[in-house]
């Protein structure tokens, strides 16, 4: 994280386009507003737009604006978040989700700095700088044609992969106290107390929802029991019933096909039982986890 915020440091003056890569929850928007507000922009906007929130009809008018009466029920004209953005900084999170209709006009801009409103004709300048997020890979995007070439290696001007929780577990306990703080003072309550027993556990914890269900955590105990020392007994059944990764006895008269299989039934009972997030973990993919143990079978 540390090397990871160097970078930041080092490129967040450039007006170059920066792309964050990692998973659901990993922290990626602030890391997009760091490098905004380590910028020369940082007094100008910072807009943010979840491409995966919005619904296809209506992502060009919320991305480029509309004109009065450009389409039926547009009584008014409305700026999008590229003319909000201008003189600031743009996210785009999760532009893996952004509507393949829409990609070679968002590319068009990047290019020129132009745009027209949906239903205008005045084209009108934008002077932004992007920066994308997103948990997909985009080559295999490409290579299933559900993303532009030319748009990818567009926005493939400087790219960093925000790690996820559960690869920099020294983390676990900073945050932890930083949002029992946070979540005190916001719901003025006292905070909980988090003994060693149960700091130990959540160290053990894989984070599937990383850095996000870490944050909850802590507000769901925060908000239910406020000002108690906190036992391991107190934390969700499925955290207290998932067994570290260290406790996994295997027995040395099992066959290599039974430690295989124990060992992904580990695996996806550490995870929940999603079975994507435990073939990604095994590095295998969903077909290839699913013909090992059935669904149902394990």
């Amino acid at each position: 994280m540390k090397r990871l915020d160097e970078g930041i440091q080092k490129v967040a003056e450039k007006d170059v386009t920066v792309t964050l890569l990692g998973e659901s929850g990993t922290g990626k928007d602030i890391m997009a507003r760091r490098c905004h507000e380590l910028s020369h922009r940082r007094a100008g906007p910072f807009v943010p737009i979840n491409c995966a929130a919005i619904p296809e009809a209506l992502f060009e008018s919320e991305l480029f604006g509309r004109e009065r009466g450009a389409f039926t029920g547009s009584t008014e004209r409305a700026i999008g978040k590229i003319e909000a953005a201008s003189g600031g900084t743009l996210f785009l999170d999760e532009i893996g989700e952004l509507p393949l209709a829409l990609q070679p006009k968002l590319l068009r801009f990047l290019e020129a700095h132009r745009f027209m409103r949906v239903g205008g004709t005045a084209k009108l300048v934008a002077d932004v700088r992007l920066i994308c997020a997103t948990l997909k890979s985009l080559p295999e995007e490409v290579t299933a044609g559900r993303f532009r070439a030319d748009l990818y290696y567009r926005i493939q001007g400087i790219t960093f992969t925000v790690p996820p929780l559960r690869e920099r577990p020294a983390d676990v306990e900073p945050l932890l106290d930083f949002f029992v703080s946070q979540c005190s003072a916001q719901h003025g309550v006292e905070a909980p107390a988090f003994p060693k027993a149960v700091r130990a556990r959540l160290a053990t914890w894989r984070w599937p929802g990383n850095v996000r269900e870490l944050r909850n955590l802590v507000e769901q105990l925060c908000l239910l029991q406020p000002g108690k020392r906190l036992q391991p007994g107190d934390l969700p059944a499925f955290m207290r019933s998932a067994l570290p990764d260290e406790l996994l006895a295997l027995p040395l008269s099992l066959t290599l096909a039974e430690v295989t299989e124990r060992y992904i039934d580990a695996v996806l009972s550490s995870e929940q039982g999603n079975r994507a997030r435990a073939a990604r973990r095994l590095k295998v993919s969903a077909r290839t986890l699913v013909r090992r143990r059935p669904v149902g079978g394990g």
